[in-house]
């Protein structure tokens, strides 16, 4: 056996943890002594059977290759490129609410449940894309999966103008989300590819308001395009966007991924090197090893979420909460068109500005939670003697676990009572503030709570959220059928109390203990 072979690594306790056999996440910062690539520029040793090894590393810690050496602007341009990604798609999953009723008279649908699932279909394409394309991220490397997966949604979401039936929309729109799930699976990668952990707090919050900002925008646009145009161009339309941002990605979007970027540096020097003189000389990554084999990835990622998912408390919490939140989230933008359009009487067009009420609380909640998470985190960081703590990013969680009760019994007694139509945008502007900051605390918390794993803790997560996404849409009508807006919200309201509220409480308390219990997660 050779004497350089690497630590096996299959994501079990107890095994030595290498960044090269899992999607670096946002919080992929590794202990010194765990970071193979902390030793230096390459280096040659020698096996037992007398062939040179060369192991190709980066140039010293300073080395400007290292993307996480790389300036501010080409940071911000990596991050920005990738929040375009994260942000188009999600507008496409919302974009046809406001249109569903022009699509039901279209298609004679007359099953509420089926003109619900022609909004929600696209989210179940988030669930079950990030198990394939964040694998193959790290086989072949972000940039090129997360365009190649882009086009195979431009392609598919354009399709959906040209669809035929009700069928052909709905298996369109699945396979478009398919294709549409690769900013959420690959982007947290790429941000923690690029920044380090106390600079990232800007950058994350821009990222998590991507997909939550996005099903707002989306229904504001596809109202007016539906009332002016035809269902068909809203699809048109999110197709030509989608295609300006792919250009931007083929541009100025470059890779970021360690070991392919190493890979790419060890082909140089073969290429380089004279064979003559060099016969017995064998050239590899400090990240190549028996584990980078793209079975044992594909087996890591299907496999690794789900023991996360039924085996640390952490994830099942914090998992189930996050997919309560995704599911308010699509119920809101799916009876939306209802209220206004059915109780207040207003024309699409009008109706689909109130989604703004709900935009205005993600946005400024989101603004306000980016410019202070960083520094509640350094301060308390500071506080500690410079120790951080996964827990330190909690703060914000507190209120947003009482601003989305509050905003759901507001959205919905308003509605019941029929008052001015400012109350139910008050209720959706609670509510979209509510959410961010409880989305963006959890995401945060999960990837600092396990650092090497947190792909695969996201990932439970994801595939929670998405099936919440989809299923929300397509009970809320016969829910508020039975009950009325007031006590269907009021369930709503009640529901995130018992979740959400005791959340922050117990991680802030008990969260430490937990996380040195887990044989996955950061101990401190």
């Amino acid at each position: 056996m050779s004497a350089t072979k690497q630590p096996t690594v299959d994501g079990e306790p107890g095994t030595l943890p290498d960044s090269g056999s899992h999607t670096p996440t946002l919080n992929d910062d590794i202990p010194d002594q765990q970071k193979p690539h902390d030793a230096g520029a390459s280096q040659l040793l020698v096996t037992t059977d007398n062939t040179d090894v060369l192991l190709v590393d980066w140039d010293g810690p300073n080395d400007p290759f290292n993307p996480k050496n790389w300036s501010y602007k080409r940071k911000w341009a990596a991050s920005a490129i990738v929040s375009l990604f994260t942000f188009i798609s999600p507008v496409s999953s919302s974009i046809i609410a406001p249109a569903s009723l022009q699509v039901a008279a279209v298609f004679g649908i007359k099953s509420d449940v089926v003109i619900s699932l022609t909004t929600s279909i696209f989210v179940l394409g988030y669930g079950v894309g990030p198990f394939l394309l964040g694998p193959l991220s790290e086989i072949y490397g972000r940039s090129r999966v997360l365009q190649t997966a882009n086009a195979w949604y431009l392609v598919w979401n354009l399709a959906c103008g040209f669809a035929k039936s009700e069928g052909q929309l709905i298996a369109f729109r699945f396979l478009a989300g398919l294709g549409g799930s690769a900013p959420l699976a690959i982007g947290g990668g790429v941000l923690g590819d690029v920044w380090r952990t106390e600079e990232r707090g800007k950058a994350v919050a821009v990222f998590s308001l991507a997909p939550l900002l996005g099903p707002v925008v989306g229904p504001v646009t596809g109202a007016w395009i539906a009332q002016r145009s035809t269902w068909k161009w809203v699809f048109y339309a999110t197709s030509i966007a989608d295609a300006i941002v792919q250009i931007m990605g083929m541009l100025y979007l470059q890779e970021t991924y360690a070991p392919v970027l190493l890979e790419r540096k060890a082909a140089r020097i073969r290429k380089s090197m004279d064979a003559e003189k060099a016969p017995s000389r064998e050239i590899r990554t400090i990240f190549d090893s028996e584990d980078r084999h793209w079975k044992i990835i594909m087996s890591n990622a299907l496999r690794r979420p789900f023991q996360l998912l039924f085996r640390e408390p952490i994830v099942q919490l914090l998992s189930v909460y996050m997919a309560y939140l995704y599911g308010i989230l699509y119920l809101f933008l799916t009876t939306l068109p209802t209220v206004f359009e059915l109780i207040y009487h207003e024309p699409v067009g009008i109706a689909g500005l109130h989604y703004i009420a709900l935009g205005i609380g993600l946005m400024v909640a989101a603004q306000l939670n980016a410019k202070s998470m960083d520094k509640i985190y350094i301060y308390l960081k500071n506080k500690q003697g410079g120790v951080g703590k996964p827990e330190f990013r909690l703060p914000a969680m507190v209120p947003g676990s009482f601003l989305l009760p509050i905003g759901c019994l507001v959205a919905g007694w308003t509605t019941e009572k029929h008052t001015h139509w400012i109350g139910p945008d008050i209720g959706s502007m609670l509510v979209g503030a509510g959410l961010v900051l409880n989305f963006m605390c959890i995401q945060t918390y999960i990837v600092d709570s396990f650092t090497l794993y947190a792909a695969s803790a996201l990932a439970a997560a994801n595939l929670l959220r998405a099936l919440a996404g989809f299923g929300f849409p397509l009970f809320a009508p016969s829910m508020y059928k039975a009950l009325g807006f007031g006590k269907g919200d009021t369930i709503l309201a009640v529901v995130a109390i018992v979740i959400g509220c005791p959340a922050p409480w117990i991680f802030w308390h008990y969260g430490e203990r937990i996380r040195n219990s887990s044989p996955y997660a950061q101990r401190t």
